[in-house]
C-alpha cells in the first residue's frame, strides 16, 4: 500500500510557534551586534539605546514566519520565502531521494523539528528546501507522503481522508529490520579518530590569536628559566602534551555522544531510516533503490583497535553518508551484511511474490533472481523461484539483527580468481549472495611489486629533502649538533614502515555474484584506509591513466566512474596488463577501444 496521492493544497504557514524560536535564531545570529550595541548603550550613559538593534533582529525574526510558507500539490513541493527580495522553491516530488528531520534543544523544548528535502544537488547556503519548523506530529505522514514515489508502504493506520497533516505516531519510520544501534561501549573508540583534534584545535588556535603564546612566554616562570632547571622544562612539557591528549580524546568522546547517541538504524526494505543525537536529535531517510554500494573507513588507529566506520555509497546523496560511526570491525561488518539480506526491490508488488507454499523464507514481496539470471536494476523486479538457495530471514524471527542466533558468518572460500569457481560460503553446495563479512574480509589482490616500489620511492622523498637542506646548511657555514642527524634516520625508519603499510593496504578484488551483482573492491591508503564496496551495475565508465612514472614502472590507475558517492573510485598502481581484464571482469561488454 502507497501513500495516498495528495490533492492540490493552498499555501500553508509554518507552525506559529516558529514565532518564539526565530526571534532567538536571530538574535544568536547577529550576537556580535547585539553586544556592541549593549556596550555603546552602556558607555553613552542612555542603556535604551542598547534595545533598539535588539528590537530590530528579533522584529526581523518575527517577519520570517509571516513571510515563509509551504505548499505540496501532486507534482511539486514549493517553499516561498524572503521579506525583501521574494524567492519562490520548487522541488519536483520524483526528484526527492532524501528526508532529514533535525531538531534542536528549543525546537524539541516546543514539540517542533525542521524538515529538510534532499534532492541530490549541491546546493549553497540559503538554496537548501527547509521547512523550519513543523509540529513533530505532522512529520510521519509527511515524510512518507514525499517519499512515496520509493514504494515505501504507508502506515496501515493513515487516513486518507484526513486533514494534509494529522498527528500520527512515527513507528513507521521505525519498521522494517533493524540493521543496526549504538552501544554505549563504542564510545571507546572515539580517541582513536581525528574529531577531537578538530574540536580542540580551533579553541587553541583562537587562544593563540588573541596573545596566550605571548602571554606565557613573557611570564615570570619562562623568563627566569635557565640551564639549572631543563629537566622541570622537560617535566612541563610532557605534562601539556598529556594534558592536551587528555583534552582531545574527551572532546572527540563528548562530540561521540552527542551526534551519535541512540543510533538506530531501520531498513524496511524501500527506504533505510537513521535516527541519532542527544542534544540536537537527527532523522534521516534515504531511498534504498539509490544504494551502489559500501565504504569500511579504517584510519590507523581504528584499524589498530579492529574497529571501522560504515559509509554509503548512493546516488544523488552526502559522498560520506555514514551508517556507523566508529564501532568494532565485526558489528560494521554484520550491519553490511543484514543491509544487502534485508534490502528488498521498492517496486515490487503482489504479482512478483512467491508461491504461499515456497521454501524461500522472506518478509517481504521482493525477488530473487535465479542463480544463472541477469541481477535486476533497483527499479526492476522478478518472479522467486520457490526452492531458492538464497533463503532470507523471517521478519518474525528477529527485530534486531544483532539479537540474531545465527548470524555467524561461515568461512568464505578463498578461490575467487579469473576461471575459477565463484565463492560460496564453506560447506555449502548451493550458491550464496556476497554477504557483508564476505565484502570486509576476503583477501584483496596485491599490486605487484612495482607498485611496492613506488610506495618506497614516495616515502623517500621526504628523508632526501632533510638530508639535502641540512648538506646545504652545513656547506653554508651553518652548524648542527651533531644529535639532528638522528633525525633523518628516524624519519627514514617512520616513512619505511608507512611506505610498507601503504603497500598491504593496496589491492582490489572482483566477486563474481550468482545471485546477486558483481562486486568490485578497492582499498589504498595508511593513515586514512578506506575498502570501497562498489557494485557493477552502478559503474557507468572507466577510465585508465597514466604519469610518467607509472609508464615507466608499467602501472596505471583504473578509475571506475559512477553517479554515487565519491563518483570516481580508483584502483591504484594496478599493472597495466591486467587493466583490461579487471574492466572485463566487473563490467563484461564494456571494454573500450583505443
Amino acid at each position: 500500500m502507497t501513500a495516498p496521492a495528495r490533492t492540490e493544497t493552498g499555501w500553508q504557514r509554518l507552525d506559529p510557534r516558529m514565532l518564539l524560536v526565530y526571534p532567538v535564531t536571530e538574535i544568536m545570529k547577529y550576537i556580535p551586534v547585539v553586544l556592541g550595541s549593549i556596550i555603546v548603550g552602556t558607555t553613552s550613559g542612555n542603556p535604551l539605546w542598547s534595545l533598539i538593534p535588539v528590537t530590530l533582529v528579533a522584529a526581523f525574526g518575527v517577519a520570517r514566519w509571516f513571510t515563509t510558507s509551504y505548499r505540496i500539490d501532486a507534482d511539486h513541493v514549493q517553499l516561498r520565502s524572503g521579506i525583501v527580495q521574494r524567492r519562490t522553491l520548487s522541488v519536483p516530488r520524483p526528484r526527492i531521494r532524501s528526508v532529514d528531520v533535525e531538531a534542536d534543544l528549543l525546537h524539541r523544548m516546543l514539540g517542533l523539528a525542521v524538515l529538510a528535502i534532499g534532492t541530490g544537488k549541491q546546493t549553497g547556503k540559503g538554496e537548501e528546501f527547509k521547512l523550519d519548523a513543523l509540529d513533530t506530529s505532522q512529520i510521519p505522514a509527511l515524510r512518507t507522503e514525499l517519499l512515496a514515489h520509493t514504494g515505501q508502504p504507508a502506515p496501515a493506520h493513515l487516513d486518507s481522508a484526513g486533514a494534509p497533516h494529522v498527528s500520527q505516531p512515527d513507528a513507521h519510520a521505525d519498521s522494517g529490520v533493524e540493521i543496526g544501534h549504538w552501544q554505549a561501549a563504542w564510545v571507546r573508540y572515539a580517541p582513536l579518530s581525528l574529531t577531537g583534534l578538530a574540536v580542540v584545535a580551533p579553541i587553541a588556535g583562537l587562544g593563540a590569536q588573541y596573545g596566550l603564546i605571548d602571554v606565557v612566554s613573557k611570564s615570570a616562570v619562562v623568563q627566569h628559566l635557565d640551564d639549572d632547571t631543563a629537566m622541570i622544562v622537560v617535566i612541563v612539557i610532557t605534562g601539556l602534551t598529556v594534558l592536551s591528549l587528555v583534552l582531545v580524546s574527551l572532546a572527540a568522546c563528548a562530540q561521540y555522544l552527542a551526534t551519535w547517541f541512540g543510533l538506530r538504524v531501520h531498513d524496511n526494505g524501500a527506504t533505510l531510516h537513521l535516527r541519532h543525537g542527544l542534544f540536537t536529535t537527527r532523522q534521516i531517510t534515504l531511498d534504498l533503490a539509490r544504494f551502489r554500494g559500501a565504504t569500511l573507513n579504517e584510519p590507523l588507529l581504528l584499524r589498530a583497535a579492529k574497529a571501522a566506520q560504515l559509509e554509503m555509497i548512493m546516488t544523488g546523496e552526502n559522498p560520506r553518508q555514514k551508517i556507523l560511526p566508529q564501532a568494532p570491525r565485526i558489528a560494521v561488518e554484520r550491519t553490511l551484511g543484514e543491509l544487502l539480506r534485508t534490502r528488498r526491490r521498492p517496486h515490487a508488488d503482489a504479482s512478483t511474490a512467491p508461491a504461499p507454499n515456497s521454501t524461500w523464507a522472506q518478509h517481504d514481496k521482493s525477488t530473487v533472481p535465479t542463480p544463472n539470471s541477469t541481477w535486476p536494476r533497483h527499479d526492476e523486479s522478478t518472479v522467486a523461484v520457490p526452492n531458492s538457495t538464497w533463503a532470507r530471514r523471517d521478519e518474525s524471527s528477529s527485530a534486531s539483527a544483532f539479537t540474531e542466533t545465527d548470524d555467524t558468518e561461515r568461512p568464505v572460500a578463498t578461490s575467487l580468481t579469473k576461471g575459477e569457481p565463484t565463492p560460496v560460503l564453506a560447506n555449502s553446495t548451493a550458491p550464496q549472495p556476497i554477504t557483508g563479512t564476505a565484502l570486509g574480509t576476503v583477501e584483496l589482490h596485491r599490486h605487484g611489486p612495482a607498485a611496492r616500489r613506488r610506495r618506497y620511492t614516495r616515502a623517500a622523498s621526504p628523508v632526501g629533502a632533510v638530508v639535502v637542506a641540512m648538506l646545504a646548511i652545513v656547506l653554508t657555514g651553518g652548524h648542527l649538533p651533531p644529535w639532528t642527524w638522528t633525525f633523518p634516520v628516524v624519519l627514514a625508519l617512520v616513512m619505511a614502515v608507512l611506505a610498507e603499510d601503504r603497500y598491504r593496504g593496496l589491492g582490489h578484488r572482483v566477486l563474481p555474484g550468482t545471485t546477486g551483482p558483481t562486486w568490485l573492491i578497492t582499498r589504498r591508503g595508511s593513515l586514512d584506509r578506506n575498502r570501497d564496496c562498489l557494485e557493477a551495475p552502478g559503474i557507468i565508465g572507466w577510465t585508465v591513466r597514466q604519469t610518467f612514472w607509472q609508464r615507466r614502472a608499467g602501472l596505471a590507475t583504473v578509475v571506475a566512474a559512477t553517479a554515487a558517492g565519491k563518483k570516481a573510485y580508483l584502483v591504484v598502481d594496478i599493472p597495466i596488463d591486467q587493466a583490461a581484464a579487471l574492466i572485463e571482469a566487473v563490467t563484461p561488454g564494456r571494454l573500450g577501444e583505443r
